[in-house]
């Protein structure tokens, strides 16, 4: 990964703006006690990216990565791993990412207002970023407050929820938007770089990361014909390529460095080692598929256990806790490459898929390798000269249709190492990779599809609420979502 410079202007505007607030109540989840009614728009993306990644970073941890048999738990009361989720959980996402809507939103108004050099751009950028954080709750909980949203310093503080398929629809609009608009504005002018702590500025590696985005929205709604996916992931990836950019590798990825330095700091910056790895190991699956390819990410993510790599079974039954075996190096607490937004391998593996299901044209084990090579090259890795040909990772062509989504999402999987929940939305869409629930597994054994809604949501907003369940179905985490319902 291609390391990006930290910038002092940042630390001065984290400073000013930047605390983290844990208000309660729906009216502040719609405006953001910490912005200023003052601020340039350059004063509000390097704060927004970091408590974006911040959060996302603990909550895969606390929560995807117990899910998704990553990690497991050795604390009996801690239950993810077993598919059971309280109701509480869904204040922390559902409140902060509304909270970084605001000041994004903000942005563009900010930017729209001044008309000073580089204004185009902030508007691509802050789109760029909205498609992105409203897209992470409308994964997880469905249809979500779009249109009315952060409209409390108008007086809103009770809108309407819209149907995960206009929201969806809206995020294309977004994504299109901001193509249009970063194709011609520049790169931001001067000094104004230093803000950006992501691309520096660089308007083409933002356009690239909206249209990298919107092909994996595209594809997550490739199931509803009204979503027309497979026609405009086309478009961009194959008829009119010139026009929508997107990664062309690793270096392009959008990943934010957050590590032991301020002020790009990680979420497990002020961890004690214990509190990082101690309570946790790896699961079965997790070390036993790297286990099988020799898979040089192995050192760098794992710890050894009595000379081996090796992990736990996920979903134990309680009361039995298992012995921790391998479990997460303490260097991954600082580690610049888990602030991973979206990586050049995923966008490779998007193509596999939309390659092997006829959308684009093109060899899906091409785009298979080429994401194994660039998940590799993510971690500062070179592909070791035999690892595609070796077993259980070489490429059949004589494999069924099910057997190359298997190969695709496994090694997909493993390339989304700590992206927020996208492991979870594409087991939830797909069925891959294999995983299998532990004896201890509650909710039948079934995968959560969404979480609920938080509860003062459904106080302080209970017509909006009750409308909205009336639509999708009871408010529990087994209603999936539109782009996960088959026609």
């Amino acid at each position: 990964m291609k390391t990006k410079n930290i910038f002092i202007a940042y630390w001065i505007m984290v400073s000013a703006f930047v605390t983290f607030s844990c208000t309660e109540g729906f009216v502040d989840m719609n405006t953001n006690p910490n912005a200023s009614t003052a601020a340039n728009p350059e004063s509000l993306l390097a704060p927004t990216l970091h408590d974006l990644v911040w959060r996302n970073q603990n909550r895969a941890m606390r929560l995807n990565n117990e899910i998704m048999q990553v990690h497991v738990t050795t604390v009996d009361s801690r239950e993810f791993h077993r598919y059971f989720i309280r109701p509480t959980e869904s204040d922390y996402m559902w409140r902060n990412w509304y909270v970084q809507l605001t000041d994004i939103k903000d942005m563009y108004d900010k930017a729209e207002e001044s008309k000073l050099p580089g204004f185009e751009t902030f508007k691509g950028i802050s789109l760029v970023l909205e498609a992105w954080t409203f897209s992470m709750l409308t994964d997880m909980f469905g249809d979500i407050p779009f249109s009315e949203a952060n409209q409390g310093k108008n007086g809103n503080v009770t809108p309407k929820f819209d149907p995960q398929k206009d929201v969806y629809l809206g995020l294309f609009e977004k994504l299109e938007e901001a193509n249009t608009l970063l194709a011609t504005s520049g790169d931001l002018p001067g000094v104004l770089t230093e803000y950006d702590p992501l691309y520096a500025g660089n308007a083409l590696l933002w356009r690239k990361f909206g249209n990298s985005l919107y092909l994996r929205l595209l594809l997550r709604a490739s199931g509803k014909a009204e979503a027309n996916a497979s026609n405009k992931i086309q478009e961009i990836a194959v008829t009119s390529g010139n026009l929508y950019p997107v990664f062309a590798n690793a270096e392009e990825s959008a990943i934010l460095p957050v590590g032991n330095t301020q002020p790009l700091t990680s979420a497990f910056f002020n961890f004690r080692d214990f509190d990082f790895n101690g309570d946790k190991g790896y699961s079965e699956f997790f070390i036993n598929n790297l286990n099988s390819w020799e898979d040089p990410r192995l050192p760098i993510w794992a710890t050894i256990a009595s000379g081996i790599y090796a992990g736990i079974p996920s979903g134990w039954s309680s009361g039995q806790i298992p012995e921790r075996q391998s479990t997460l190096q303490v260097g991954l607490k600082t580690d610049p490459r888990l602030g991973n937004i979206m990586n050049h391998a995923e966008l490779q593996f998007i193509l596999a898929e939309a390659s092997l299901k006829g959308f684009i044209s093109g060899d899906p084990k091409a785009y298979y390798e080429a994401g194994i090579q660039s998940a590799l090259a993510h971690w500062d890795l070179e592909l070791p000269e035999d690892l595609l040909e070796r077993p259980f990772i070489s490429w059949e062509d004589d494999w069924d249709f099910d057997q190359k989504m298997e190969a695709i999402h496994l090694q997909k999987y493993f390339a989304l190492f700590f992206t927020d929940f996208q492991q979870w939305h594409e087991y939830k869409r797909t069925g891959h990779p294999g995983l299998i629930p532990g004896e201890g597994t509650l909710n039948d054994g079934k995968m959560p599809a969404r979480f609920g809604y938080p509860i003062n949501v459904q106080a302080l907003n209970a017509t909006n609420y009750n409308e909205a369940i009336q639509r999708m179905g009871p408010d529990n985490i087994n209603t999936k979502v539109w782009w996960n319902i088959e026609d």
